[in-house]
């Protein structure tokens, strides 16, 4: 079995030691580079608009020496709309890195899959690492890497919901269909939920909102952090089998009262 710090994530041919991403939309700037190193975090989201180059409040000023930065396409609904700010993101310095984003629906966010899948092929034709939100749909998924996506970024539950890993069933059926990482995205509530995301296969977590509206978000970086290294120890052991119907005693029954 590999252990942790052996057992690297590959997006894009970039290896990354932690698995924790975060979405960093919902912090103020100064709490985005503590919740950053809290969590061990080496990949991060940013919105274009708050990369304005030459501004007052620029969050690229805020983000730890060699954090992946990971733009995303908020706002746009359709792929000609996901491209063009994939393309100003990597004039701001951003780099090749994009999470698609196409959202049409204002009131449920959810993303639009087929435009998703449009942009994944748009996207690599112009050389970028793609990273496409989606709803976790196996044939959309398949679409989605036939275009040369790098990685598939399904939603655990409705975005800023905190509601938890809703689709865990079909989470499970890209884990075991689809050869890319599988990086649950959106909805993820609490350190257990991530682990439990990670203990079914998920490559990497996400996490925004949950930290976000925490009590105390530098703490709940870290606890996101050991709960995602305890899911993909986990997976990476095997977990216990289940048994139905039945039980089965841990300790012996027989031969610890034998007379003497």
């Amino acid at each position: 079995m590999k252990k942790l710090n052996e057992d690297l994530l590959d997006i894009g041919g970039r290896k990354f030691r932690s698995r924790f991403i975060l979405g960093s939309g919902k912090f103020s700037l100064e709490m985005t580079r503590t919740v950053i190193e809290n969590g061990g975090v080496e990949m991060a989201t940013l919105a274009v608009r708050r990369a304005n180059a030459g501004g007052m409040e620029n969050i690229l000023d805020y983000m730890p020496h060699g954090v992946t930065l990971l733009p995303n396409t908020s706002g746009a609904r359709d792929a000609g709309e996901a491209v063009r700010i994939a393309e100003l993101a990597r004039e701001l310095g951003c780099g090749d890195f994009v999470k698609v984003e196409i959202i049409r629906d204002s009131k449920y966010l959810l993303p639009d899959n087929t435009e998703t899948a449009k942009a994944v092929g748009l996207l690599k034709a112009r050389d970028f690492v793609v990273m496409p939100y989606m709803m976790p749909d196996l044939s959309a998924a398949r679409d989605m890497e036939d275009a040369g996506a790098d990685a598939i970024m399904p939603l655990g539950a409705p975005i800023g919901s905190n509601k938890g890993l809703l689709t865990r069933e079909f989470i499970k059926i890209l884990v075991e269909e689809i050869d890319l990482p599988i990086i649950v995205d959106a909805g993820i509530g609490r350190p257990s939920q991530a682990c439990e995301a990670m203990e079914i296969g998920a490559a990497a977590i996400m996490a925004n909102t949950a930290i976000a509206t925490s009590g105390d978000p530098a703490a709940m970086s870290k606890s996101f952090k050991m709960a995602i290294e305890a899911g993909r120890l986990a997976y990476l052991s095997g977990t216990g089998r289940v048994l139905e119907h039945r039980a089965e005693a841990s300790s012996p029954l027989t031969g610890f009262l034998e007379d003497r």
